[in-house]
């Protein structure tokens, strides 16, 4: 009901209010309009003004400047025993003997050798629990290029330190095993890390 005496009452005022602005508007448009021609037109000139410049005149002023004179060339020596001999030095060709021994105990073959090895740091978590001494034994394979893999701990004195360990031996670098100058995989390498507390 509310909204019903709202809508009789607001749309006549709208209406009304409506041609009232338009009737004002008409008004205004269809007014006398006067201008002020009194006031003074402004001139705007956007021509630049060149000013001529005389080349001939700009051309004489600049002095060029005076060249030193070249150096005198080096003097010739005309001297032929100022010459160094050309005679070369002579000496015998040495012999070699193709025939080497090499020994019996030469072995191209050879096992994987360590070339890197970074001790590992002693974990902060650890020093509370732990001896002076640690041991941690890891066990891992070493590939034809070196690197270390199948990294584990097999047996250690405080485990740990076990995760140290293994993080140290995985940047660990070696020269792989050779077998018929091929490189080859180098499984069950075993090593003891010991981890010394200083005492402070």
């Amino acid at each position: 009901m509310g909204s019903l005496i709202r809508l009789l009452i607001g749309v006549p005022g709208a209406v009304i209010v409506t041609g009232g602005l338009f009737l004002f508007m008409a008004a205004m448009i269809k007014g006398p309009t006067r201008l002020n021609e009194e006031e003074d037109s402004i001139n705007i000139n956007i021509t630049a003004q060149i000013d001529d410049t005389d080349i001939n005149n700009a051309n004489r002023d600049i002095k060029r400047p005076t060249l030193d004179a070249p150096p005198p060339p080096p003097p010739a020596v005309n001297d032929p025993s100022n010459r160094p001999a050309l005679n070369g030095v002579a000496a015998q060709i040495p012999t070699i003997n193709a025939n080497l021994n090499i020994g019996s105990g030469f072995n191209p073959d050879r096992d994987a050798q360590p070339l890197v090895r970074i001790p590992p740091q002693y974990p902060e978590r650890c020093m509370n629990r732990a001896k002076s001494t640690e041991t941690v034994l890891v066990q891992f394979d070493v590939t034809p290029d070196g690197q270390t893999t199948n990294i584990e701990a097999v047996d250690s004195s405080n485990s740990c330190l076990n995760r140290a360990a293994i993080r140290s031996v995985e940047r660990w670098k070696y020269q792989p095993k050779i077998v018929d100058n091929q490189a080859q995989w180098r499984r069950g390498v075993q090593t003891a890390i010991t981890f010394n507390l200083a005492d402070d």
